[in-house]
């Protein structure tokens, strides 16, 4: 421990508040908080027994800063929001596509329908949910349009056209059709009024309900439509079979429970809604909290503030040591008063344990494939900068490579890695227009000069840097292209191009040169003064040695550490990268080149040609009659004549 943390540890308050741990580059850490500031960030400094994940952490804090709050819960909101905007690597990240599905009923409309969604809005509609494995949310829609007769369309109820007719659901009894006005808000009202006292855990009244239209189909010998309401029935009595006996049917918890291994956590949650068990999740966690109440209480307020929906009660595996203020907390959230309890008996435990079972299975069976991941991708990315020497550990790392045939199509390839995996989102992709011939260095040297000319511009403008995700996956790959500011680019999906200028605002901790001294030299020479402030190396192919700037011999990195995998790994996604877009490339010129040279034939009629016959052989061997069904007399005559001249 150096001499500035010691006093920092000494000056530290008695209250409650947030501490940020940095690293000595001043990249934050971890963010955390505490109900006394003093004895929590002290803990983490004494010499007692700490788990693998949390002295890793550790080694690396170089100085740490607090924020004092007036109480606990004004810590757990100043906490969330700073994880929120900083993303630190050694903190819960949930992944942002982790939405789970709801239904929603909008009761301020005067005819509201049943929505599937999978974000939660205070928009004063009544949500339901979540449905999980076993009930999905499609199982009680379709249940809820059996035996309520609402609207499933998404009309617009007060832009009704004249000629409007109500659609099959009406003819069938399925649908009370208020596009038509056969049916009064008052009376439709009753209806979804139905529904809510069924979501809210009432089965017997849509039992009773299908029961009736089952045996009222089987008497006018409408049998498939009978078939039908019994498999409808068949889904509610499942629905009916996850009922916790014990507990009130209009009840809802959230079960929270969480298992570690030391190195690994894993946290489940259990949903019960309306007296039902309808399922759960589980999912490894990141968190350096110095036991398992702080990691769950952590992963508790990480999952309310992102999900934005709050059980009437919440039942933890462990007793927190923040209970009244996560409580607190919670309740502002939902608007209303939240119990958080442990419960040490009685159905409540049983549920506890059930949702611990499920942590614990997950953690077994996870931790072997969760702890190859993490050491292929975030241990490969911390090896490598604790090798190197990197002032910065590289969240991001960008590489880049070279293709062309004896210097034509020349083209450079930007491969963009985000906490040790593809960020396929973010790659780019450049045309070299300003060298001639063979020459890999210019090339770049032109490459890296327009990439970061295009970070000097960003951050100029003061656009906000996007921080790495430890918890984040690589987007599917892009196909697109466009043109920015002169550069074709790649774009991942019309999002991206949207937003395109997302990858070239990022600043990379690491840019790795495909090649080795040479290229990196040259490289150092065109970046100027950005070699101050991002970290450059090459990666030679043949001994696989890493050159760094300023020292003439290579770094040799052990043959099977991680560190060399992800650089190997990201060098061959920039070698595949740039080989196939040069092939694209290249393929586009010849399949058009030779057309286009054509007299009387322009890039439209080349086109059509191409799209018409298919290939450029398939065009030789055309009659004049068969190129006129495509392209004008003249036009035809002149590619007979050029391909038949060919041939001669």
């Amino acid at each position: 421990m150096n001499d500035i943390l010691r006093q920092k540890i000494k000056d530290l308050p008695m209250s409650s508040g947030v501490y940020i741990m940095y690293s000595q580059s001043g990249q934050i850490l971890y963010i955390g908080k505490a109900k006394v500031l003093k004895n929590r960030v002290s803990q983490y400094f004494n010499a007692g027994v700490k788990t693998e994940k949390v002295a890793r952490m550790v080694s690396k804090v170089y100085t740490f800063d607090y924020i004092i709050t007036r109480n606990e819960v004004e810590a757990l909101v100043l906490e969330n929001n700073l994880i929120k905007q900083h993303k630190p690597p050694y903190n819960i990240l949930l992944k942002d596509d982790k939405n789970y599905p709801f239904i929603r009923i909008d009761v301020k409309a005067d005819f509201p329908r049943v929505e599937v969604v999978r974000k939660l809005k205070a928009d004063g509609a009544k949500y339901f949910g979540p449905y999980m494995q076993g009930i999905s949310s499609r199982d009680i829609t379709d249940l809820i349009y059996s035996a309520f007769s609402l609207r499933s369309c998404s009309l617009n109820m007060n832009k009704i056209p004249s000629s409007h007719r109500p659609c099959l659901n009406h003819h069938i009894g399925r649908c009370l059709a208020p596009c038509t006005g056969c049916v009064s808000r008052e009376e439709y009202k009753k209806q979804v009024d139905g529904v809510i006292s069924f979501l809210g855990g009432n089965d017997k009244k849509v039992e009773e309900m299908l029961i009736g239209r089952m045996r009222a189909a089987s008497e006018r010998e409408d049998y498939e439509q009978a078939l039908y309401y019994k498999q409808k029935l068949e889904v509610l009595d499942k629905l009916v079979r996850r009922q916790v006996t014990a507990l009130p049917k209009d009840l809802n918890i959230d079960v929270f429970a969480i298992a570690s291994s030391g190195l690994n956590t894993v946290a489940a949650v259990l949903f019960v809604r309306g007296g039902k068990l309808l399922g759960g999740d589980k999912q490894v966690i990141e968190d350096v909290s110095l036991d398992e109440k702080s990691a769950l209480s952590s992963y508790i307020s990480r999952y309310a503030s992102q999900v934005g929906y709050v059980a009437d009660e919440v039942v933890t595996s462990v007793q927190l040591d923040d209970e009244d203020a996560m409580a607190e907390y919670l309740s502002g959230i939902k608007g209303k008063r939240v119990n958080v309890i442990c419960p040490h008996q009685g159905i409540r435990r049983q549920l506890a344990d059930m949702a611990e079972s499920n942590a614990k299975d997950f953690l077994e069976k996870s931790l072997s494939v969760r702890e190859r991941h993490d050491n292929m991708t975030v241990g490969a990315m911390m090896q490598l900068g604790e090798l190197l020497r990197l002032p910065r550990i590289p969240v991001r790392m960008e590489c880049y490579d070279i293709s062309h045939v004896s210097g034509t199509d020349k083209v450079a390839s930007m491969v963009v890695f985000i906490n040790g995996e593809p960020a396929r989102g973010h790659y780019r992709k450049f045309h070299i227009r300003e060298v001639e011939g063979n020459n890999d260095f210019a090339s770049l040297q032109e490459a890296l000069s327009r990439r970061l000319a295009r970070l000097e511009d960003a951050e100029s403008a003061e656009l906000p840097e996007e921080d790495g995700d430890i918890s984040g996956f690589g987007e599917s790959d892009g196909q697109g292209e466009l043109s920015l500011g002169g550069e074709n680019v790649e774009a991942a999906s019309s999002e991206e191009k949207a937003k395109n200028d997302i990858s070239f605002s990022s600043r990379p901790d690491l840019i790795v040169i495909d090649g080795g001294k040479g290229q990196l030299s040259s490289v150092l020479e065109a970046v100027g003064e950005w070699s101050g402030k991002i970290n450059f190396i090459s990666l030679a192919k043949r001994e696989e040695e890493v050159f760094v700037p300023h020292q003439s011999q290579p770094v040799i990195l052990p043959r099977d550490s991680y560190a060399l995998k992800l650089l190997q790994r990201i060098r061959d996604e920039a070698h595949r990268f740039a080989i196939t877009f040069h092939r694209n490339t290249r393929g586009r010129r010849m399949r058009h080149s030779s057309l286009e040279e054509i007299p009387n034939v322009g890039e439209k009629a080349a086109k059509k040609l191409l799209k018409s016959f298919g290939t450029i052989a398939a065009i030789k061997q055309a009659t004049v009659p068969e190129l006129m069904q495509v392209v004008n007399r003249r036009a035809a005559e002149s590619v007979y004549n050029y391909y038949n001249g060919e041939e001669e």
